[in-house]
């Protein structure tokens, strides 16, 4: 499953990097340390975080990640949105919170 396929399935905001969409999904991961993501996602990660800020997009760039999903109805501001664009790095929304969201996710066994 890639990108746009899983924002379209579970009605999640593509809020940045559209272009990008398409990058398949070969894992996924919750976390919102930033050293630990950095040390433990791998290359097509979906990541789960409830961080906003630019950063993010900094550590999902380094490690490939497919895409950064920003749980529990939080924003990112306009310098992670500015970025995320840069680096063709989709961000995708989602109200619900990132256990949930996993579950959710799970329920598709898109894994």
């Amino acid at each position: 499953m890639n990108v746009k396929e899983l924002a379209d399935k579970l009605g999640l905001e593509i809020h940045a990097g559209k272009q990008a969409a398409d990058r398949d999904i070969l894992g996924g991961y919750t976390g919102d340390l930033l050293s630990d993501v950095m040390a433990r996602i791998n290359p097509g990660t979906a990541w789960m975080t409830i961080q906003t800020h630019q950063n993010i997009v900094a550590v999902a760039v380094l490690r490939e990640a497919a895409c950064i999903s920003i749980t529990g109805g939080h924003r990112p501001d306009r310098e992670t949105v500015e970025r995320a664009e840069k680096e063709n790095m989709p961000v995708l929304l989602a109200d619900d919170n990132s256990f949930d969201l996993c579950l959710k996710i799970a329920d598709l066994k898109v894994l």
